[in-house]
């Protein structure tokens, strides 16, 4: 395996690993809000989809695509990916879910697996695309 190669095969690596954490701490705050405090379904979801997509955020900028790019651009472009990617699996979601009756488990499972793999894409080529590896850690690696 070439160089390049081997490095993006390492980003997703990175990337899922991540992305895996964001959906065990979107999992956990929103049956932390749901059991605990009782508030109805869309203000769990969407409290708990924010705090993972700041964690996913964070860490994939810091250690994944290892970027300086402009702090609030980057999220602004990951916000927008959002504003698309929500509604759509959303209102697929239940219409699986509710009208073709399809489990809600496997819905929930596909809508993840169409994240990871469409989040990941549009990060490399949209949000980071100039920004790969310009981070300070990968600068003195290179010296």
């Amino acid at each position: 395996m070439t160089q390049k190669k081997n490095r993006e095969f390492r980003r997703i690596v990175k990337f899922v690993l991540f992305s895996a954490s964001a959906g065990i701490i979107e999992m956990g705050v929103f049956a932390l809000l749901n059991e605990l405090i009782g508030w109805s379904y869309w203000p769990c979801y969407l409290i708990a989809l924010t705090v993972s997509v700041v964690w996913n955020f964070t860490l994939n900028r810091r250690f994944t695509f290892r970027s300086t790019s402009n702090v609030p651009r980057a999220m602004a472009l990951v916000l927008l990916f959002y504003c698309v990617f929500t509604p759509v699996t959303t209102l697929l979601g239940n219409y699986l879910a509710e009208t073709l009756l399809w489990n809600e488990y496997l819905v929930t499972g596909i809508n993840m697996l169409l994240n990871i793999t469409t989040e990941y894409l549009y990060d490399r080529f949209v949000v980071f695309r100039k920004s790969l590896d310009t981070n300070t850690p990968v600068q003195k690696q290179k010296t």
